[in-house]
């Protein structure tokens, strides 16, 4: 059974969408997802399933969205997937918890970094349906904006790595 995993938008950042990792465990179990582990408190989880990424992504944001009172959105991938993200980051330079990746649902459009405002340095490269943002000097006070990147989620490059390691020792 393929590995899948998720990533959730708006969950247990800045006091919004709270969801205990325990509680996601249970959901994506209650839809019967096996082998289900997550990943630190940001609404990251691995999990089987025979379904197609797409179907697994519909069926949690449903089952979330019953539980917070609106759908966080769910963008999935694979190992396989997030491996190849972290190794064809931009930005060499960049220290791995100053880069985001921003993950998409979909491709990002052609005009992504069109509306970017970028004050303090910081860069934006656009792959697909990933965007990837250095932050010089952090992200937490950051006056950066790319109104593209707002339906995505983002993980620093380290959780990506680890994300992928995990992915793939699941699949053996």
């Amino acid at each position: 059974m393929p590995v899948h995993v998720a990533l959730l938008r708006a969950v247990n950042v800045g006091g919004t969408g709270s969801l205990p990792m325990a509680d996601l465990k249970a959901i994506c179990e209650g839809l019967g997802f096996a082998d289900v582990k997550t990943y630190i408190q940001s609404g990251n989880v691995l999990f089987r399933s025979d379904l197609p990424a797409a179907e697994a992504a519909a069926m949690l944001d449903s089952a979330l969205q019953e539980k917070l009172g609106k759908a966080p959105g769910v963008m999935i991938r694979t190992g396989a997937q997030l491996q190849a993200i972290a190794d064809q980051a931009p930005f060499p330079d960049a220290k791995p918890n100053l880069l985001l990746v921003v993950f998409l649902r979909e491709p990002a459009p052609s005009d992504a970094l069109d509306k970017l405002v970028a004050p303090d340095g910081e860069e934006a490269q656009v792959a697909g349906a990933e965007i990837y943002i250095h932050f010089p000097n952090g992200s937490g006070r950051s006056k950066f904006k790319l109104p593209a990147a707002k339906p995505g989620t983002a993980r620093n490059l380290n959780t990506v790595r680890k994300l992928a390691a995990l992915a793939l020792e699941m699949e053996g």
